[in-house]
């Protein structure tokens, strides 16, 4: 960082002389060089940011426009040196200096001017060796963290550690991919995150902004870029956060690169593996399992066949569609990473993904399918037109050939699943699915609605007639196992009430509700019809 003038002013040098500020406002300004001149004209001399030392002699003549000269040629100051032209500062030069905004200070008594630039030309020198020797640094460091095909995280720590201060890497949507608190509690540097992000503006350059003037630096190639840094905390050495935050995105961005080129060449062979396994074309166990662990599979005590089903909203553009695509199998590789998991992935086809999951030593099913699909279901919620995501499970076995047949359910499942009215379940069994997710797969079939319509017919035409509640009364009913009693007190009824809307049912249906099975018939055609849009007393899912 340069020296600025009330820097130079404090120097023992400067002291000596008894410095007086006479006029020009702060004295913060950066001081680039300092130059000696008596000479009345400095215009063609300056560069901008000189500070001007001078015995007194451009003072002798007009005082006012020497001072203007050097406030249009960039100087940062004047320091005048009393006792050899001039015994006094003149008169009207404090009023010119504050108009200016150019500091000028008196020195009431001889300092070497020579030891003055010595010193001061010695530090900027020494300051600016420092900033080439920060930059060359900051260079290897990054070069051999590239090199290396360092993980994010090790990037952002790097950055942080050379300019010892927290960073952030966020993706465009403003979630956070890495971070490096560096002493600060993570949880109030990330706090609230995504709104004080947004409150930052994009900017395609390095720049400070937002109302926490946070220093932020695009990472990607021009007009493609796929996250920013952030250094969230104002720092002194604003050139040299700016020069490592950039240094940091090229790192972060050609580790993006290379990872993209070789997960691409790895997501075809983990596909092609998988595509072998499913048709059977791989019959024995030592060579599946050798290739899946070649493919970065590790070894596990079972293997969990998963099929995650992805609604996507429509779109026109078949590119876009294509992207959200490769963005879904990228955020479901990441998901299973994250949750220290790995699994071989097939790529996603009519909006399905199959994966064979490896369980490792020392956790359960239970635990890793809910670390998974949680991490899973999370991701691909934050990906625009993706609409809705279920999993489905298929039998875990021990063997790797045995559980790529179990996709075929666990596909099953997870159509069955987007079909079923929205739940929070992290993802699916076959136990889940049963009649209503068979009706769920069969209820287009005009065979199927010509049932339910049969067996209802009476009811349905009842209730559009009168608009009571009968429907209602058949499905709680039935959805009781025909106990009266309980259903008497859910739908708050008397007894002889209850018999009376029931006794009406039955001579509607023509069936008696006693019957085991006219109540099964029944509730397999109430199921049908309450899959569809509009059923009669029914919310649709």
């Amino acid at each position: 960082m340069l020296p600025t003038v009330v820097d130079i002013l404090a120097l023992p040098v400067i002291q000596a002389g008894e410095p007086e500020v006479v006029g020009g406002g702060a004295l913060d300004r950066p001081v680039r060089w300092v130059h000696v001149s008596d000479l009345p004209d400095l215009s063609n001399l300056l560069q901008g940011g000189e500070l001007v030392l001078t015995t007194g002699l451009p003072l002798t003549h007009d005082p006012v426009s020497y001072l203007e000269g050097l406030a249009a040629a960039g100087a940062t100051g004047l320091v005048i040196e009393l006792g050899v032209h001039v015994e006094a500062v003149p008169a009207e030069m404090p009023e010119a200096a504050d108009r200016l905004g150019l500091p000028v200070i008196a020195l009431h008594r001889q300092v070497r001017f020579v030891e003055v630039t010595e010193e001061v030309h010695r530090s900027i020198v020494a300051e600016q060796y420092a900033e080439v020797a920060f930059a060359r640094q900051a260079h290897e460091i990054f070069t051999d963290l590239s090199m290396k095909r360092a993980p994010l995280s090790e990037i952002v720590d790097a950055a942080a550690s050379m300019l010892d201060t927290p960073i952030v890497l966020e993706d465009l949507t403003r979630q956070v991919l890495a971070f490096a608190s560096h002493g600060a509690p993570a949880a109030e540097l990330l706090s609230d995150w995504e709104r004080r992000s947004r409150l930052t503006p994009i900017s395609h350059q390095t720049a400070i902004g937002g109302p926490e003037a946070w220093t932020t630096t695009p990472v990607g190639a021009h007009r493609q870029e796929w996250g920013r840094l952030v250094a969230p905390f104002p720092t002194a050495a604003e050139a040299r956060t700016r020069m490592t935050l950039e240094r940091a995105a090229q790192a972060l961005a050609l580790h993006r690169m290379v990872e993209q080129e070789g997960t691409a060449l790895e997501q075809q062979a983990q596909s092609g593996l998988v595509y072998e396994l499913r048709r059977g074309r791989i019959e024995d166990e030592a060579e599946a399992t050798a290739r899946a662990h070649a493919l970065g599979m590790r070894p596990g005590l079972t293997y969990l066949p998963l099929t995650v089903r992805v609604g996507e909203i429509s779109s026109v553009d078949q590119v876009f569609a294509q992207r959200r695509r490769v963005r879904m199998l990228d955020a479901i590789r990441h998901a299973i990473r994250a949750s220290r998991n790995t699994a071989l992935a097939s790529n996603p086809q009519d909006g399905r993904i199959d994966l064979l999951l490896s369980r490792p030593p020392g956790s359960s099913t239970s635990d890793v399918l809910q670390a998974v699909c949680a991490e899973i279901r999370s991701a691909l919620g934050r990906i625009e037109g993706v609409s809705r995501c279920t999993i489905g499970a298929g039998p875990e076995s021990t063997r790797l050939l045995d559980a790529a047949v179990g996709l075929t359910e666990s596909a099953h499942i997870a159509d069955v699943a987007q079909s079923l009215p929205v739940d929070d379940k992290l993802f699916h069994r076959s136990s889940d699915i049963r009649l209503r997710g068979l009706v769920a797969l069969l209820r287009t079939d005009p065979r199927v609605q010509a049932f339910a319509e049969t067996e209802l017919r009476g009811l349905l035409e009842h209730a559009a007639r009168h608009d009571d509640d009968s429907f209602h009364v058949l499905r709680s009913f039935l959805a009781l196992g025909g106990n009266k009693t309980e259903l008497a007190k859910r739908l708050h009824l008397s007894r002889p009430t209850l018999y009376a809307k029931l006794a009406t049912i039955e001579r509607l249906l023509g069936v008696d509700l006693d019957d085991a099975e006219s109540r099964t018939s029944l509730h397999t055609a109430v199921l049908i019809l309450d899959s569809r849009a509009g059923a009669p007393g029914h919310d649709t899912p």
